[in-house]
C-alpha cells in the first residue's frame, strides 16, 4: 500500500458483501467509512451506491469502492452523480487506466468474477495511480452533462 492516507467511502450489496468486508480490513491504514450493507441478506444496490457516490462527490472522501456481483448495478447508479466517474475494473491494468486516463474516483469491483487477491491488487493500483492529465484532462472535462 501507499504511504499516502486517503479517506475512502466503501459500500456493497449482498453479492459484494464478502469482498467489501475483506477490502475494508485491507484498507485499514486509510480512513474508511462503510456505507453498508452490513450483512449478506438480499438488498437493493442503489441504497448503498448512492451514499458512497454522494460522499465522494461532496469531496468529503477522496475515493470510493463499490462491490456487487457484476459491478454493473453499482457503477450505473454511481455514474448518475455529476461529479462521479465510477469504473468497473476486472484487471489491474483496467484499474490503472481508469485513474490515468479517466480520473475515475470510484472503483467498482465484480465479486463474482475476480479473486480476492485481484480485488486487493486493483484497489491498491487504483489508489496509487495519479491522473495523467494532459490530453486526457480535456476528455474528462467533456464527460459532464
Amino acid at each position: 500500500m501507499s504511504t499516502t492516507k486517503f479517506k475512502i467511502a466503501i459500500g456493497s450489496d449482498h453479492a459484494g458483501f464478502k469482498y467489501k468486508e475483506l477490502l475494508k480490513s485491507f484498507l485499514s491504514d486509510h480512513e474508511v467509512k462503510d456505507f453498508g450493507t452490513f450483512s449478506p441478506d438480499s438488498v437493493d444496490y442503489p441504497d448503498f451506491a448512492h451514499p458512497v457516490a454522494n460522499a465522494v462527490e461532496s469531496g468529503v472522501f477522496n475515493f470510493g469502492v463499490l462491490v456487487c456481483g457484476s459491478a454493473n448495478g453499482v457503477a450505473i447508479t454511481a455514474n448518475k452523480h455529476q461529479g462521479i466517474r465510477a469504473a468497473i475494473c476486472w484487471q489491474k491494468e483496467i484499474a490503472e487506466l481508469a485513474r490515468l486516463h479517466n480520473n475515475a474516483n470510484i472503483i467498482c469491483i465484480p465479486e463474482r468474477f475476480v479473486s480476492e487477491d485481484l480485488a486487493k491488487e486493483m484497489v491498491t493500483t487504483f489508489l496509487n495511480t495519479a491522473f495523467e492529465g494532459g490530453r486526457h484532462a480535456g476528455r474528462v472535462g467533456k464527460m459532464s452533462c
